[in-house]
């Protein structure tokens, strides 16, 4: 795919939490127009090799397209738990902050807002 290279928070944001030894993280596209882009590149597969070094056991991802949002699932990935880990934050909420710098190649025109969404949004064209 030819586009530009942008890191996942210009396209989403996130939030994530913990039950167990068990992440949770939820990624919600900025404008609905992001999903299709997010979905074929944000696999359970990327998911997990952007989290090698914390070693998830496995990866699962659903998939909620009429919220524009995802959630991802990561087992065994927060050190045995909050209780468990001598992490600061064994426990997972920065795992979402984590994930929104993954890298993701986008069309350029994906990337300029329509004149009404810049308007709506108080965002000036040009500026994400």
């Amino acid at each position: 795919m030819t586009g530009v290279v942008v890191p996942l928070y210009r396209l989403a944001h996130a939030r994530s939490g913990d039950k167990g030894n068990r992440g949770n993280i939820s990624l919600i596209c900025r404008d609905p127009a992001f999903y299709p882009t997010i979905c074929e590149q944000m696999t359970a597969e990327r998911v997990a090799a952007h989290f090698a070094a914390r070693q998830p056991r496995h990866v699962t991802r659903y998939e909620l397209p009429r919220l524009a949002a995802f959630n991802f699932v990561l087992d065994d990935v927060l050190e045995g738990g909050v209780n468990a880990s001598l992490g600061l934050d064994g426990h997972g909420k920065a795992l979402s902050h984590f994930l929104l710098t993954a890298q993701l190649t986008v069309e350029a025109a994906l990337l300029a807002p329509s004149p009404a969404t810049a308007r709506s949004n108080g965002v000036k064209a040009g500026s994400l």
